[in-house]
């Protein structure tokens, strides 16, 4: 795949982490499969095929749903968990396995309670209460591609790979572009996000 040329001048924008930050474009494919009837299993791949990120949930779940990523070795990383009664889909995502105020660090929510356009909000945890978001999310109702966006500037890509063998047996795959400096872990938690709200849209 095409990369271009690495820019150390590239301003990062690190949401989980710097870690998860490259001075390049950054090309991954997100694998999520189905396991049994209840659990749901997320690998997060490189373009070479090194794991990067792994995630796992319960399929369902009666109060709220709760995912959770990790590095490769298991070590959890965030917590994403589902607002309860929301009209708006509200998730709120926290460092490692914290559900403390003090670690959370973003919400994502439908932009609108009734929606035409399948769009996601994402509001820092430095700014909760604002009107305007930091981050914008505009989605494809044809499958679960969508963009991300910073103000008006595109900062990653996903596109579903879509296989109806695979969606059979309970199997998504996504190519996911991350630009340069933009955080990764950051992207595939509003992937997570998008197709718990959007997936069986």
């Amino acid at each position: 795949m095409f990369k271009p040329e690495i820019n150390f001048e590239v301003p990062l924008l690190p949401i989980v982490g710097d870690g998860f930050c490259f001075p390049y474009l950054v090309n991954l494919t997100v694998k999520r499969k189905i396991l049994g009837l209840s659990q749901l299993n997320i690998h997060v791949l490189d373009d070479t095929g090194t794991s990067l990120l792994q995630g796992d949930g319960k399929l369902w779940h009666l109060r709220k749903k709760k995912r959770i990523i990790a590095h490769p070795d298991g070590l959890p990383l965030l917590t994403l968990r589902e607002k309860t009664l929301s009209w708006r889909n509200t998730w709120k995502v926290y460092r490692a396995e914290s559900s403390d105020i003090n670690d959370l660090l973003y919400t994502v929510k439908r932009s609108s309670t009734f929606q035409m356009k399948m769009q996601l909000d994402v509001f820092l945890a430095s700014n909760i209460n604002g009107e305007l978001c930091d981050f914008h999310v505009k989605g494809s109702f044809t499958n679960q591609s969508f963009k991300v966006y910073k103000g008006d500037t595109l900062i990653a890509e996903v596109k579903e790979r879509f296989k109806l063998g695979s969606f059979f047996k309970g199997r998504e795959n996504f190519e996911v572009r991350v630009y340069p400096g933009v955080d990764y872990a950051f992207i595939v938690s509003i992937l997570i996000v998008y197709n718990e709200i959007y997936g069986e849209s």
